[in-house]
Parts: C-alpha cells; sequence; structure tokens
C-alpha cells in the first residue's frame, strides 16, 4: 500500500510542478492560509414522502483568505446556490458570490459580485472517487472600484478535476487528495481585477482528507497557485496557500 501512497505523491508532485508556470523573474510570490465551509444538502426534508425534493438542492459556502505571510484579510467568499440532480452522478447548479478582495490580490480593496452556474460529476472507482466541476461565471465589480463607472462584466471559466484515493491501510476513513482547476477568462475587462483573455490562473492541491462522520470530511493541504497577468502593470503571482476545507454533505 505504501507503494501505491508513494506512486500517487510522485504524480501529485509533478502534478504540481507542471500545472502552474515557473516562476519568472516579475513573479510576486506569497504565503496564504486559506479557510473553507461548504454545506450540501436537498429539500426532502420539507416534504419526506415526495422523492422528487430530493433532486433539488442546495449550497452554501464560505471562505476567508489570508495572504501577504497570512498577516491580513486578503479575500472572502458568500457562495450560496440552487440544483438539480440529472441524474446521482451529474447535478447542475446557479447561485450567486460576494467576493470582498484586498492586498495583495488586488492593489486597491474591491467588493466583485458574481453571477454562476456549473455542472458537477462524481463517480467511484476502484483506484478512488474521481470528480469533477465546470463552471462560468460572470464578474461584476462594485462602482467604488479603483476605475470609477465601469459597467464591463468579466466572463470567466473554470474546471476542475479531484481524484480522493482511500488509504484502508492506514485508515479508513483517510483519504490522499490531488485537484487542479484551471481558471479561463472568456473576455478582456478594464476593470480592479485587471482580467485578460485567456490563461487566467491554476490553482494545484494536494493533501489529506478524512472523513469525520457521515455527514463531514475535512481536507488539508498545500495548493499552489499562479495568477497569470500578461498585459498588466501588476505581476505575475505565485500563492502557496496552506488550505482547509471543512464539507458538510447532508
Amino acid at each position: 500500500m505504501f507503494k501505491k501512497i508513494n506512486k500517487f505523491i510522485t504524480l501529485a508532485a509533478l502534478g504540481l510542478a507542471f500545472s502552474n508556470p515557473a516562476v519568472a523573474d516579475n513573479t510576486v510570490e506569497d504565503f496564504q492560509v486559506w479557510g473553507n465551509a461548504t454545506a450540501l444538502g436537498n429539500f426532502g426534508f420539507i416534504n419526506p414522502q415526495n422523492p422528487d425534493l430530493k433532486k433539488f438542492r442546495w449550497w452554501m459556502e464560505g471562505q476567508g483568505r489570508f495572504g501577504n505571510d497570512a498577516t491580513q484579510f486578503t479575500q472572502s467568499l458568500i457562495r450560496p446556490g440552487l440544483g438539480y440532480a440529472v441524474t446521482d452522478k451529474v447535478v447542475v447548479w446557479a447561485g450567486y458570490a460576494w467576493a470582498p478582495t484586498a492586498e495583495p490580490l488586488a492593489a486597491r480593496p474591491f467588493n466583485e459580485h458574481r453571477i454562476w452556474q456549473q455542472v458537477t460529476w462524481a463517480d467511484n472507482f476502484s483506484f478512488g472517487r474521481l470528480s469533477t466541476r465546470s463552471r462560468f461565471e460572470q464578474r461584476f465589480f462594485d462602482h467604488n472600484a479603483p476605475i470609477a463607472g465601469n459597467d464591463d462584466v468579466g466572463h470567466r471559466f473554470r474546471q476542475l478535476v479531484k481524484l480522493a484515493v482511500p488509504m484502508p491501510s492506514i485508515d479508513p476513513n483517510l483519504s490522499f487528495i490531488v485537484q487542479s482547476e484551471l481558471f479561463i477568462a472568456m473576455n478582456t475587462v478594464d476593470n480592479p481585477a485587471f482580467i485578460s483573455r485567456g490563461y487566467d490562473q491554476n490553482r494545484a492541491f494536494v493533501g489529506l482528507g478524512y472523513k469525520v462522520n457521515q455527514f463531514a470530511t475535512v481536507e488539508v493541504g498545500y495548493m499552489n497557485q499562479f495568477i497569470n497577468r500578461p498585459h498588466s502593470a501588476r505581476a505575475d503571482q505565485m500563492m502557496h496557500n496552506f488550505v482547509a476545507n471543512l464539507f458538510l454533505n447532508f
């Protein structure tokens, strides 16, 4: 089993090495700490006698991110949403997100509002649980942001792929986690986020997950985040993030 674990760790390390570009001379690096709590559930509690209600889902997510060597608030996210289970493996979603943002992600603080749509898929295989999330975002910025009166909307696509490999020889509730999420900006918008069309960023994560009980799972690990700023006066950014996630499924 340990040979398999070492193999997964090696593959994950290679993925982290190649998923994000090498650090250039003008790339700014930072250490950050991210905390996330995401709760998912269905509406079957309204009427347990109606099985169709279980197909309708709810999503509530909250995040806090601290940058500049984890010494100050950098960004938070409040992201509610509603979904519908097309099958037992595929769910379609739509929702809203509020993301107040500060240094070092932003040159000056601003508020961002997002409308998002996504499709999630997950299935179990002999090697572990594989899941994907395909998300579209429409990004709006407050008028009191650095560029006043900007009504342009940024459109972005995000693709997440995640693999959770059980480690029963160590603990039946323990899993090795590796994932990567690619961000593509679909248009160029002159706004406080400095969005340029094309490759926006990538987040590569490797860590461990532990199933606390039938409702709660905790994941902790390292995330390498590279933000590409090809046409901005600001430098590219490479973040080294310690990430702690709490997932609740009701």
